[in-house]
């Protein structure tokens, strides 16, 4: 079996917001505006704005808010203005479209802290470039340690901000498999998933153009996966386990992810997937399920939902693989967050994969 070594990317979350703000502070703008999903991206903004002075307000699906109580209070707690929104499934998606509003109408006074690598240019840019520390740093570690570059890198794909961050740094160098795992919900054969690259069509969603679940008409569909209870974000450290690391209606069925709760996709994903340098597979919610109670169990890192996506898969390719190649796998958030949700579906998925713990 090949090394597999962790990479946790998520205070790289609050390193990007200081960048978003110092650079707000450039263009003359005290007023931040963010989105977020499970609520990481939003506390981290909101930690920045309170340390730096900066006026926080950020949009959040009213039905996350529900699914994210402890982090819509932390924000709070932290001065921030949370604003619950109504329309659309009330998750992410509509969280984006009400900051977009909020944005162009008050661009003189307000900087919009993206929190995915998605929307129009040079948001994507912007993202991927603060975000591509945890592939830097990834980078630089295992080469210290083994003296190489890791054989595959790993990291779970929703919008794609983590993953982007992980992958660009290792981008040329060619002998480097880059996988994203997408969510696959119920299964991508059914209707209740988010895979977005392996299931979706070209399209144009808060402008960019890229990949979507769209229907025959151009419509967004709604998405499903296990994480959309809570979402994604990041801190940084960097663990290696010896050199050997191992490393449709959402309210009638809703998603247990935000993080990868998202019908749409970084525009890069969908260059990186035309040009072939990097994959893009697909774990349902009871292989995400496996990937949480493996690395909860076996190393002690209870980790976000989202990524328990790439912590599935990446066991299944370092099987098939020589004990002196490595694989990095991106640790996109930690799991404290989901672990109500994770007791939510333990009566459902625990029997489909021999888990029988339950919350008592």
């Amino acid at each position: 079996m090949g090394q597999v070594s962790w990479y946790y990317g998520y205070l790289i979350e609050r390193i990007k917001a200081y960048e978003n703000i110092l650079l707000a502070k450039r263009l003359g703008k005290r007023r931040i505006i963010a989105e977020t999903g499970a609520g990481q991206h939003g506390v981290a903004t909101a930690t920045v704005c309170a340390k730096l002075g900066f006026e926080c307000v950020v949009y959040m699906g009213s039905e996350d808010c529900r699914r994210q109580a402890l982090n819509v209070f932390r924000m709070r707690m932290l001065g921030a203005t949370v604003i619950p929104v109504e329309s659309g499934s009330r998750t992410l998606k509509d969280a984006i479209n009400e900051a977009m509003r909020d944005w162009v109408t008050n661009v003189a006074t307000t900087h919009y802290l993206v929190g995915s690598a998605i929307g129009p240019h040079p948001f994507p840019l912007i993202v991927r470039d603060f975000q591509s520390v945890i592939g830097k740093e990834s980078k630089q570690q295992l080469l210290k340690k083994a003296g190489k570059l890791p054989d595959v890198v790993v990291a779970c794909v929703g919008g794609g901000s983590n993953a982007i961050g992980m992958f660009h740094p290792f981008i040329e160098d060619k002998s480097v498999r880059i996988v994203g795992v997408e969510a696959g919900g119920d299964g991508i054969d059914t209707s209740k998933h988010s895979a977005t690259l392996a299931a979706g069509t070209p399209g144009v969603l808060h402008g960019t153009r890229t990949y979507l679940l769209q229907d025959e008409k151009g419509q967004i569909v709604e998405t499903h996966s296990i994480s959309a209870t809570s979402f994604w974000d990041w801190d940084g450290i960097c663990v290696f386990f010896g050199h050997q690391s191992i490393l449709t209606s959402t309210h009638m069925h809703p998603p247990l992810t935000p993080g990868l709760d998202y019908p749409g996709v970084g525009p890069e994903h969908a260059w990186l997937k035309d040009i072939g340098r990097a994959e893009y597979v697909v774990a349902d919610d009871a292989q995400a399920m496996q990937g949480f109670r493996a690395l909860t169990e076996l190393e002690g890192i209870i980790p976000a939902l989202e990524s328990s996506h790439a912590i599935y898969y990446a066991h299944k390719i370092a099987a098939t693989l020589p004990k002196d190649q490595d694989v990095i796998v991106c640790l996109s958030g930690r799991g404290d967050k989901d672990v109500n949700s994770v007791a939510e579906v333990l009566p459902n998925l625990g029997p489909k994969i021999g888990w029988n713990l339950r919350f008592e």
